[in-house]
This record gives structure tokens, C-alpha cells and sequence, in this order.
């Protein structure tokens, strides 16, 4: 009832439009495909990531209690076979140390520095992509930015006179979808890049403080 009084009032009837976020992604064009390429790959590797470095932050208590007393004792080998078998980064540091005792402490040192090294070069895969994505994925967003809006003009242009909202909506829909597409990615890959290289430090903090220790171990007079 209300729409016929409406109408015979020549009142205008709104439409309500309802518009998916699939469709909405559709309307973004083809850089929609490379930013969701892009955070598809930064999901896969930020998780990846955690995974390995949670892992490598593990720390046993008595590990090197247990490493102090073989070394006193004289059993190497013990000590050796305890590193190989806790297998995290800093039993990997101190097995190489324990196998240059005997050489000056200067070479030992340099060993277990070099060993520390490579293990946080290890836990660093992929981080450069997070990176990469951080800064790119906004830029590819501003691309589809200048696009959408010389798509969108260019539409005027053709229509000439008769242009009318319609003609440039598509534009105008890529322009805006890109770059909201662009900096959700790029904040998204931007965080999980910073909580990755906190939790890395981490590690780089119980490595130093693991050689440090062995260093020191290595010095102490047996009982």
C-alpha cells in the first residue's frame, strides 16, 4: 500500500543495492588476483614462520646444567650426543663449541658465533617477502588508484555530454577497491613482519646468552 501511495504521489522508491565482498573484489579488476596471490603467500609463510621460531624459543632449563656437569666429568662425547638430541638452535651453537674444546678459546668463540649466525639467518626465511609485500602491496594498491580513475575519465571523455554516473562507476569502483585491497595487505604482511622479527630477537637474546654461558662453563675449575 505504501508503495502505490508512492507512486501515484510521484514520490521516488528507493532500491536497496546489496553487494557481496565477492562481488565487491570483482569489481577491483586483475590486481585483486596479485594482491590476493600476495596474501595468500604472506599468510603461508607469517604461520610458517611462527611455527619455527615459537619452536626455536624453547628453552630447557637443565640443559646446560646438564652440559656443565659432562664437561667437568670429562664426557664429551655425553655432551655432544645431549646437543644432537635437544636439536634447537642453541644445543646446535653449543655442539659446535664442544667440538673445538681442546682448540684456543679465541677459535671456539669465533665457532660458536658463526654457528649463531647461520641459525638466525635460518629463522629469517621468508621475512624479506613480508617485507617486500608491506611496501608493494599499498603501491600495487595506488596502482589500480590511477588506473580506476583514467579508466574513469576516459569514460567521460567518450560519452562526452552524455555521461552520466553510470559510465565511470566501474572506474571509480576499481580505484577505491585496490587501494583498500592494497593497504589491508600491506598492513596485514606489515605486522606479521614486525612480530616475526620480535620474536627472532628473542632468540638472538638466548643464543647470546646460551654462548655466553658455554664460554664461561669452559673456564670454571672442575670440582
Amino acid at each position: 500500500m505504501l508503495l502505490l501511495d508512492a507512486a501515484v504521489s510521484g514520490t521516488p522508491v528507493s532500491h536497496e543495492v546489496e553487494l557481496s565482498l565477492w562481488d565487491l573484489c570483482l569489481k577491483g579488476g586483475p590486481l585483486m588476483i596479485v594482491l590476493a596471490v600476495l596474501s595468500l603467500i604472506s599468510i603461508y609463510i607469517f604461520i610458517e614462520r611462527a611455527i619455527v621460531i615459537n619452536r626455536a624459543n624453547r628453552e630447557d632449563a637443565t640443559f646446560m646444567k646438564r652440559i656443565r656437569d659432562y664437561i667437568h666429568e670429562g664426557e664429551i662425547e655425553s655432551a655432544f650426543n645431549l646437543c644432537k638430541k635437544n636439536g634447537s638452535p642453541y644445543s646446535r651453537l653449543i655442539a659446535k663449541g664442544i667440538s673445538r674444546i681442546g682448540r684456543p678459546v679465541n677459535d671456539i668463540l669465533a665457532a660458536v658465533e658463526n654457528t649463531g649466525n647461520i641459525e638466525i639467518a635460518n629463522l629469517s626465511k621468508g621475512l624479506p617477502w613480508l617485507a617486500t609485500t608491506a611496501a608493494g602491496a599499498p603501491m600495487l594498491g595506488f596502482l589500480g588508484t590511477v588506473i580506476g580513475m583514467v579508466q574513469a575519465f576516459y569514460a567521460i571523455a567518450a560519452e562526452g555530454n552524455s555521461a552520466n554516473i553510470a559510465t565511470f562507476s566501474s572506474g571509480i569502483y576499481t580505484a577505491l577497491v585496490t587501494t583498500v585491497a592494497g593497504l589491508v595487505v600491506g598492513v596485514i604482511a606489515l605486522f606479521g613482519y614486525n612480530y616475526l622479527v620480535a620474536r627472532i630477537n628473542s632468540v638472538m637474546n638466548m643464543l647470546e646468552s646460551k654462548s655466553m654461558e658455554f664460554m664461561d662453563l669452559l673456564n670454571e675449575p672442575a670440582n
